[in-house]
């Protein structure tokens, strides 16, 4: 869908954003009803060292409080895959659709789907999960951050 590819390139500029700032370049965004309503980027380093904030958290967070009645109808685009406490929000939240741009075996949720508990697996049967796309524009942010985190002995 076209709207897919622009919400992940607005994903893929917020990751280079927070790559500028110094944080892992990871971003996303929510959309609902083909319109942006929230956006993330990681800042895990800068301003603090808070490792909850993922781009997707950042971006769960933004979401205005009043739309979260149609959240079976959000749209969640990242950059990278999910990783465990993310995926875990975003089934909390009930966010319809996960788009992704780079698998991430480093840290991605993906490995245990399989082993969800019951209620996040009845969640999880109600999501829509695409990716990797554009993995050839993500793969390279993926890279980067790879190379970011064995700098810095494989602590995010």
């Amino acid at each position: 869908m076209r709207d897919d590819r622009e919400f992940m390139q607005r994903a893929i500029e917020l990751a280079l954003l927070a790559e500028q700032e110094g944080n892992l370049p990871v971003g996303a965004l929510i959309s609902l009803g083909g319109e942006v309503v929230a956006e993330g980027r990681s800042a895990i380093w800068v301003p603090k060292l808070d490792a909850t904030r993922h781009a997707e958290i950042e971006a769960l967070r933004a979401v205005p409080k009043d739309l979260w009645i149609s959240s079976e109808h959000m749209s969640i685009y990242t950059t990278l895959e999910p990783c465990l406490m993310c995926f875990g929000s975003i089934l909390l939240h009930r966010v319809g659709r996960v788009l992704f741009g780079s698998s991430d075996p480093y840290g991605g949720a993906s490995p245990v789907f399989a082993h969800l508990p019951t209620y996040f697996h009845e969640r999880f049967a109600d999501i829509e999960l695409s990716g990797p796309i554009m993995s050839a524009e993500c793969d390279p942010l993926y890279d980067r951050l790879m190379e970011l985190v064995i700098a810095r002995g494989g602590r995010v």
